[in-house]
């Protein structure tokens, strides 16, 4: 009897690790698919980019953060609703994406897709932020978009050392490799922080030595930082210590530190993440700060926080 049950224990263990097997084979061959099919989607605009990023002087701009950074606008259940709105339109010949393999391709919605997420990637305030500047000064230059955001990350996961930090760092050295000035730096993030006490407080400290280290790493000690004051949660969102948060963020006292506040925003059903609309809001709204404060190569005070207009 025991002999039998072992034979049969073994059948089973080799059929289930043969599932196993074919399982993984199917989700490989399925991840082939998705990737080719990006990558065909997106050929023309890396040809096209190649040719034209050459020795040009980009303005780049980091956008780091979590999810509303990386963009999660038109996103239900885990899926894109895939509308862009003319905001966030490409804009072949001015603004341009460092991909996740650092090419630079021309610009696109999803922004943030290949760096944090796939399938659920939606409308950040990117492209919207660099229409925008466009829009109001079109001898700006070319634009390069370096997205780095990373979703559901605490800000300990962005200090010096950590993957999100190093990454950050890496992807922006390797954008100024072809050219170009970093022009600033977009920070979208709290929300997984306020979530703990503990974590709410320590967020000023942190997010302090956050920018330290990453105008030093990037020998740019008047980097400017474009700070997005964290918008208000709602339910199912449990974000408790959401206030202590913001205040953190709106006493930041460093120069070329410019805060614009979402409180007025609009969240979607999940509680947490922005609206599509409020998305072009957010951008639009981050151009206006950027440009008002006409930041050069010397030190720029302002306590002065950007509000929805």
């Amino acid at each position: 009897m025991r002999g039998k049950m072992k034979t049969m224990l073994i059948k089973f263990n080799k059929n289930l690790q043969k599932a196993t097997e074919e399982m993984l084979l199917i989700m490989m061959f399925i991840s082939t698919l998705l990737y080719l099919s990006w990558n065909r989607n997106d050929r023309d605009h890396l040809l096209i980019t190649n040719r034209s990023t050459d020795k040009l002087n980009k303005q780049i701009f980091i956008l780091a953060g979590q999810s509303n950074m990386a963009g999660q606008g038109g996103v239900h259940n885990f899926s894109w609703d895939g509308i862009v709105p003319r905001a966030c339109q490409p804009n072949p010949d001015n603004i341009l994406r460092l991909r996740v393999n650092t090419k630079w391709e021309i610009a696109h919605e999803p922004l943030n897709y290949g760096v944090d997420c796939l399938h659920n990637c939606g409308i950040g305030p990117g492209m919207a932020f660099a229409n925008a500047i466009l829009k109001k000064d079109p001898n700006f230059g070319v634009i390069g978009l370096v997205p780095c955001s990373r979703s559901g990350t605490g800000i300990h996961a962005w200090l010096r050392g950590n993957l999100p930090y190093d990454q950050l760092l890496s992807r922006a050295k390797v954008a100024l490799r072809d050219g170009g000035t970093i022009r600033g730096l977009l920070w979208y993030h709290g929300e997984s922080d306020s979530k703990d006490k503990y974590t709410a407080r320590c967020y000023k400290s942190k997010f302090i030595k956050f920018i330290q280290d990453i105008r030093a790493d990037l020998n740019s000690p008047l980097l400017p930082v474009l700070v997005v004051v964290l918008h208000y949660p709602k339910r199912p969102f449990t974000g408790n210590f959401v206030h202590i948060v913001r205040q953190a963020q709106m006493d930041i006292d460093l120069p070329n530190v410019i805060k614009v506040d979402a409180s007025d925003l609009t969240v979607g059903s999940d509680g947490i993440h922005l609206t599509t609309q409020a998305q072009v809001q957010l951008g639009n709204m981050m151009a206006q700060a950027f440009l008002k404060t006409k930041f050069q190569s010397v030190e720029f005070n302002s306590n002065k926080i950007y509000h929805m207009m």
